[in-house]
This record gives C-alpha cells, sequence and structure tokens, in this order.
C-alpha cells in the first residue's frame, strides 16, 4: 500500500511545484498555455507511441476493453442527460463534464496503480488504447467543431485524424500489431520526450490552481461535483456490474475494473480544455477532486476485491 502512496506522491509534488511556478509568475501569464501547447502538439504524441508501441497485444484485446468503454459509455450518457437535458447547459461544458466523469487516467496514474495494486503494468493498456484510439478522435472532432463553427461533421473528423496525438497513438498501435521492433537510435528519443510529457502536463496544471479555488467558478461547481461523483462512484460501480454480469469476468478480473474505473479524471482532459478553451473551470476542477478523492476509494477496493 505505501508503494500506491508513492505513486499519489509523486503525482502531488509535480502539481505543487507547478503550482509555485504560477504562484511566484516564473514563467509569466502565458506559461500555462505554452505548456499546454506543448504537451498536445509534441510531448504527447510520443508518449501514445512508446506506450502503446510496447503494449501486450493479447492484454490490448482482452475482456478488459469492452468492459471499461461500455462502463464509459454509460457515465457519458448519464452525464450528458443530466448536464443538457436537466441543467440546460452548452455543448462544450457538456462534452467536457462528460468526459472529466469517463475519462480516466490509464496512463500516469494507471500504469503505477497497476503496477503496485494489480501486480502488472500492462493492465493499463487497454485504458490507454480505448481513450487514445477511439474517444481522442471522437472528443477532437467534437472540440475543434465546438471551437472552429465547423458545420460539416466530415470536415472535423479529418481534422481530428491530423491531430499529433491522434496519429501517434495509431503509430504505436500499428508497431504493437505488426511487431516491428523500433531501433534504439529512434526509440531512445522518442522515450526521451514521452518521459517529459506527464511532469508537463501535471505542472501546467498546477500553474492553473494558483488565484483560483477549487468549486468557486461561477455556475460549474454542481458540474464538477456531479463529475466527480460520476467518476470515482459510479463508474467502478457500473464497471464491477458490468463485468460480473454482462461478462462473467472471475474474482481478479472484477478487481482490475474496478480499479480502472475508480482511477482519476485524466489530465489530458485539463490539456484538451486549455487547449480549445472549453470547460476549462470544470475540467480543472474535477481532475483535482477525483486525484485526491480516488485514494480511498481505491484502497477500499483493494480490501474488498483484492
Amino acid at each position: 500500500m505505501l508503494d500506491i502512496l508513492t505513486g499519489f506522491a509523486v503525482i502531488g509534488l509535480a502539481i505543487v511545484i507547478g503550482y509555485v511556478v504560477g504562484r511566484i509568475d516564473l514563467l509569466g501569464a502565458e506559461g500555462g498555455p505554452i505548456l499546454a501547447k506543448l504537451s498536445f502538439f509534441v510531448l504527447n504524441p510520443f508518449l501514445m507511441v512508446v506506450v502503446l508501441s510496447e503494449a501486450d497485444i493479447a492484454m490490448l484485446f482482452s475482456s478488459l476493453l469492452p468492459v471499461s468503454a461500455i462502463a464509459a459509455a454509460v457515465i457519458f450518457l448519464i452525464y450528458g442527460v443530466v448536464a443538457k437535458l436537466l441543467w440546460k447547459r452548452s455543448w462544450g461544458d457538456t462534452v467536457m463534464g462528460a468526459l472529466s466523469a469517463g475519462q480516466v487516467n490509464g496512463n500516469n496514474m494507471g500504469i503505477p496503480i497497476s503496477t503496485y495494486l494489480l501486480g502488472n503494468a500492462a493492465y493499463s493498456a487497454p485504458i490507454v488504447l480505448l481513450q487514445q484510439i477511439v474517444f481522442t478522435p471522437i472528443t477532437l472532432s467534437v472540440l475543434d467543431a465546438l471551437s472552429s463553427g465547423e458545420t460539416k461533421w466530415w470536415k472535423a473528423v479529418l481534422r481530428a485524424f491530423r491531430n499529433p496525438m491522434v496519429l501517434g497513438s495509431f503509430v504505436g498501435l500499428a508497431v504493437a500489431l505488426t511487431g516491428v521492433e523500433i531501433p534504439p537510435i529512434v526509440h531512445e528519443p522518442m522515450q526521451l520526450l514521452a518521459n517529459a510529457a506527464v511532469p508537463v502536463i501535471l505542472i501546467s496544471f498546477g500553474m492553473s490552481l494558483h488565484g483560483r479555488r477549487v468549486l468557486t467558478g461561477p455556475g460549474t461547481r454542481r458540474d464538477a461535483l456531479l463529475a466527480t461523483a460520476m467518476k470515482i462512484l459510479l463508474m467502478p460501480a457500473a464497471a464491477y456490474l458490468i463485468g460480473r454480469f454482462l461478462f462473467g469476468l472471475d474474482d481478479h478480473a472484477l478487481f482490475v475494473v474496478t480499479v480502472l474505473g475508480a482511477l482519476p479524471t485524466a489530465q489530458n482532459v485539463f490539456n484538451y480544455a486549455q487547449r480549445y478553451n472549453i470547460g476549462l473551470i470544470i475540467a480543472r476542477d474535477t481532475v483535482f477532486l477525483t486525484t485526491l478523492g480516488c485514494a480511498p476509494v481505491l484502497v477500499a477496493a483493494a480490501l474488498l476485491l483484492g
């Protein structure tokens, strides 16, 4: 259990450093947006290539994949109905809130949690695959259409598939499927850039917290609270029920999908919000709250199911 807390401490330190950087105004007013662009267009694509290219194919396409996909779809749908139909939120806030409620931190939280709590880092790979190959193209198409006013959906989709993050994900998957070995002279520079992605995103996130208190954004408090509750409570419960009653998973597999469902909101959601300036406060508050709130949920899951 100490190793799990160590993973949280590593992430927390990067966020605190980002907060200090923002507080002393080390990078100026444009520091956060610049780091966000650097992560979105440069570092994250290399991270996706490295993570997916090294993934175990059998694990990528195991039963964890459809269970996680259905659980996420259920969360997206429920949040969307509440936010759009009941609360009359804008499409941008609805999309970003749904992502905050259903897109998990499968990489920089999923990998250490899978390693220390589940015993195998590869368990997070199906989540990364699902989100980068399926959710990310759809998300970026929608956000691009909302931010640009594009009315022709196919143009937005084409732009999404030209996005560096999507391209990096497909390159990584292609390498994994074909079994091609990336030569060290190519892999090592990519690994170097990939290693920078997570800390840069976390520092950027920490910078965004300076001068702002969580749950103080006008008209966004209940959105963030709903997304948080759905992310760390409803999503793991949905994954457990789907895995048990629809797929008949054994006890260990149920433990795995429940833990993966309880992971906090992905920092990439905040990165998207920064990039498109849509739903920024909802994404920021939900990432912060779920990162803090998921710890007791993960411990409870380990005690009950592990």
